[in-house]
């Protein structure tokens, strides 16, 4: 159809404007980052090149949508400094409904008055259940006993759902507060997941070993010499899974059952994904220590473990080129027979990360979603 020698396609909703829509932001929280707006026209991706704004003055912001631009009936939006762990929130810090205009050309002011840091603020009533299963829980595979967390959801008791589980390594520097090298602050992250309603999964954190904690996790001949990692892992398949399966309500299929930690940590994740794909479908694996074990086999031999899924980090400014290592296995991994077809790889390079938790910390509600939730 032509009105006036412009041309209008109603099933394609495509309407050729005189003028572009233009959203003007103000703000009073400047910190320097770069703005960005996501929505129903780009999937929500959240750090979009194409639709960052552009800082007109102090505390405003714009950005001018191409004046041929395909409209959704709706413009569905929000605001975001590069990722949902710093999206806007509200002057009392509460989420914020998803923004709409109906416009297709003039101009939509918005204000936002916060915005998340590293996931943070958290409401402390979405705390998940922090529950001691044991002192001294018993690894007869090591001849020894250790302290095992569980967290669960904060509303766990006044529900009857299933939950995905992930078993975590190193639990001392996972929650607690006075942790020598910091937390990861999986409780606080945990809390915000729950905020949005997603998120909502059983963390069983298992301490390691102190003094041993290399040996523990190191798997066969390594340059750490031999460890007892294979002990170790069998201590979580056949000891730590069946009982908490037992004694929580649990998704037990391996698409559900995930396995993860840093550092050494992760390393010994690797193994236990590697070697019992058939327990673990989900690996959480941030700056894995590989130079531990530079002739690590890729060489699984179990069927039916379809839909694998691994999430790889490494920061930039890490020890020991971790960026190089974590990209080769990555490597690694595409080429094996195994992994082929049957894993999906997501790898996460932070050009800032250094090698401590609180890089892993806001990581961590990205690996969470990522890997059980999408």
């Amino acid at each position: 159809m032509k009105v006036n020698n412009t041309t209008i396609d109603f099933q394609n909703k495509k309407v050729p404007n005189t003028n572009s829509l233009i959203i003007e932001l103000k703000t009073d929280d400047i910190d320097g980052r770069p703005i960005y707006i996501a929505g129903n026209f780009n999937n929500w991706s959240t750090q979009d090149e194409n639709y960052k704004l552009e800082q007109i003055s102090e505390n405003t912001y714009q950005f001018k949508f191409n004046i041929d631009h395909t409209f959704p009936d709706l413009l569905l939006y929000k605001f975001t400094k590069g990722d949902w762990s710093a999206v806007e929130i509200g002057e009392n810090e509460e989420i914020t409904e998803n923004r709409s205009t109906s416009l297709k050309s003039g101009i939509q002011k918005e204000y936002v008055p916060k915005w998340r840091r590293n996931w943070l603020p958290y409401k402390p009533n979405f705390l998940p259940q922090v529950v001691l299963l044991s002192d001294e829980f018993e690894i007869p595979q090591l001849n020894t006993t250790r302290k095992v967390w569980a967290l669960l959801p904060h509303d766990y008791d006044h529900t009857t759902e299933h939950y995905p589980v992930l078993y975590l390594q190193d639990a001392q520097n996972l929650f607690h507060g006075n942790a020598a090298y910091g937390n990861w602050e999986i409780d606080k992250k945990l809390a915000v997941m729950a905020e949005y309603k997603i998120g909502k999964i059983i963390v069983v954190a298992v301490e390691h070993a102190d003094g041993d904690r290399l040996t523990e996790y190191s798997v066969g001949k390594t340059v750490l010499g031999k460890g007892q990692g294979k002990k170790y892992i069998r201590f979580l398949t056949e000891t730590l899974k069946p009982y908490v399966d037992q004694n929580f309500r649990t998704k037990k299929d391996r698409k559900h059952t995930g396995i993860g930690g840093s550092a050494m940590g992760a390393l010994i994740s690797i193994f236990s994904g590697l070697r019992n794909p058939e327990v673990f479908g989900r690996l959480m694996i941030f700056s894995p220590s590989l130079w531990v074990a530079p002739q690590l086999k890729i060489d699984v031999e179990v069927e039916n473990t379809d839909d694998t899924k691994i999430y790889l980090y490494a920061g930039a400014e890490e020890r020991e080129n971790m960026v190089d290592h974590v990209q080769k296995f990555r490597e690694r991994l595409l080429q094996s027979e195994f992994v082929k077809s049957k894993m999906e790889i997501n790898l996460s390079i932070n050009k800032n990360g250094e090698h401590n938790e609180s890089y892993w910390s806001d990581e961590f509600p990205k690996a969470i979603e990522w890997l059980f939730f999408r």
